[in-house]
């Protein structure tokens, strides 16, 4: 089904989850941002509810395909973090796991904007940034050992296909002198099995509430090494300094405030021993994100790419134990 055709299959779906009356016929408006799914605002005489449907080939140039089975584990994350942290992810109203279909809580741009958004502007704030590592911590820490989470979200292969394979896979084979490096991370980031992982905690997927930073998209759910979604997330605190360049400085500043946050939280294993496995994949997705299947949409000179790649050659041929490496030798690469 296309965002913009089969409206009444949509329909159909929607009155049998019985998410609508079956005589009603609601206005369906698509919604932007997804690469992964198709995702729709539906106005019911309730009020308005959020649908989202995953797609096998994912709307990127590059060939991208992934199961629809990351549709259920999306639904079965919610489930589990919504028990852990409460209203700091989107409520689960209805699944339709035949056609990968969930139906969500609306949560308005008005009351809930989207942290890339505000970051775009330049509103860069350490609560934020902080807060965002909490949440992340306290669910790595709920779930850490836990024997039955892990067997619940033992979904590796999608993991791999939504994330080593088009993340560190294809850019080692962008640069084959790296492949020994990058490959090395693939194998050890799958064979790590800590605690239940987002796997794309993002400043796209996470919107500003008004109790807190509420998390979206979980569609990469794995049991697995926590150490990725830390480096996931401030992958991105150091990319967004060349989209809003006049912030740079903001952005270190909260790249050291969620790290630190983040850490504090950690008593499941050495803490040390989780930032040095954060800190040595950092610089593979941070070259990722200009050479991989999924380069990130504002690093369009040369000039920077350039810059990210060399930062990430230096630490993929050295790798750090401590994230503070990296942060220090992006500010000397970009703006000391």
């Amino acid at each position: 089904m296309s965002a913009d055709a089969d409206s009444d299959v949509l329909r159909d779906r929607l009155a049998r989850l019985g998410v609508i009356a079956p005589d009603e016929s609601p206005a369906m408006t698509p919604l932007t941002g997804g690469v992964s799914s198709h995702i729709w605002r539906v106005d019911t005489r309730r009020g308005p509810v959020c649908v989202k449907q995953a797609v096998p080939q994912l709307k990127v140039a590059a060939h991208w395909e992934a199961p629809l089975s990351r549709s259920h584990s999306e639904a079965d994350y919610l489930r589990a973090a919504g028990a852990i942290v409460p209203g700091r992810v989107p409520a689960l109203l209805a699944e339709d796991a035949e056609a990968a279909l969930l139906v969500l809580a609306y949560l308005a741009p008005e009351s809930h904007p989207v942290w890339k958004a505000e970051l775009r502007d330049g509103r860069v704030s350490i609560a934020i940034a902080e807060a965002v590592g909490d949440l992340v911590v306290a669910i790595h820490a709920a779930t850490a050992g836990d024997p039955a989470m892990a067997a619940r979200f033992d979904t590796g292969d999608a993991f791999h296909a939504l994330r080593l394979e088009p993340y560190l896979e294809a850019t080692a084979r962008v640069h084959e002198d790296l492949a020994p490096a990058l490959e090395a991370l693939v194998a050890r980031t799958a064979a790590t099995k800590r605690c239940l992982v987002h796997g794309d905690v993002s400043p796209k997927n996470i919107l500003v509430g008004p109790d807190g930073p509420v998390l979206l998209d979980a569609e990469c759910a794995w049991y697995g090494d926590p150490a990725f979604d830390l480096a996931f997330v401030l992958n991105h605190l150091l990319l967004k300094g060349l989209w809003t360049p006049q912030a740079g400085p903001d952005f270190l500043a909260a790249f050291d405030a969620l790290a630190a946050r983040y850490l504090a939280g950690v008593g499941w294993e050495d803490p040390a021993a989780l930032e040095a496995r954060a800190a040595s994949l950092l610089p593979g997705l941070f070259l990722a994100r200009v050479d991989g299947k999924s380069p990130v949409e504002y690093v369009t000179e040369e000039r920077d790419r350039e810059s990210v790649r060399r930062v990430a050659r230096r630490f993929l041929a050295d790798p750090p134990s401590r994230l503070a490496a990296i942060r220090a030798a992006w500010h000397e690469e970009r703006f000391a």
